[in-house]
């Protein structure tokens, strides 16, 4: 018999590990866990909870946002392109005097300037925002996990990449352990998963 009348029989794709999730009840534990990770030296990590938590941000080492900085470029860039637009279009390209006043008269395009320094900055705090978070970002291995759905009802998370470089599935899965969670779970994947950081 020809070899081809023989299906070569497929090798199981190999799932690499992804990240680990643990899972915590109460607001106190997910922060304690926080500051642990933090403290290991982690960098590829995040923390998933059904409402904002304070005092979260200083728990995960998180530095202040760099939003601010990005909306007041735009909104400089914004008031720059108002200024050169009005002083362009009246003192050269079509000067002509309205109501008394000379062209180029700055008083009178205050709306202007204020109107683009808005719509730059909101166009800064909504890409800059999208930028920052990496987003749009349509699945994350993260959704493979069933628990994980009660992270916007009752329950809080905290996940650590595979693609970390402290990441080590048993020391990594003994420190989530150590800060007693509910539960810790591995979530594997076919395809190797880039970091999200």
């Amino acid at each position: 018999m020809s070899s081809s009348m023989h299906p070569r029989s497929e090798r199981p794709a190999t799932r690499q590990p992804v990240l680990l999730l643990a899972e915590y009840s109460t607001t106190s534990h997910v922060v304690h866990a926080a500051e642990k990770v933090r403290d290991a030296g982690y960098s590829h990590w995040d923390t998933h909870t059904p409402f904002p938590i304070h005092g979260m941000d200083s728990a995960m080492g998180l530095k202040d946002s760099r939003i601010g900085w990005i909306v007041l470029v735009m909104g400089v860039l914004g008031l720059a392109t108002g200024l050169s637009m009005y002083l362009y279009m009246n003192e050269f390209n079509y000067p002509i005097v309205v109501g008394g006043k000379p062209p180029g008269a700055l008083p009178a395009a205050v709306p202007v300037y204020f109107e683009l320094t808005v719509l730059f900055s909101a166009f800064g705090a909504v890409f800059g925002m999208l930028h920052l978070n990496r987003l749009p970002r349509h699945n994350h291995p993260i959704f493979e996990s069933d628990r994980f759905r009660a992270a916007s009802d009752d329950k809080f998370f905290v996940s650590i990449e595979a693609c970390d470089p402290k990441f080590n599935l048993e020391s990594t899965r003994n420190l989530l352990e150590s800060t007693h969670p509910s539960a810790v779970e591995l979530i594997e994947e076919k395809e190797a998963h880039s970091c999200s950081h």
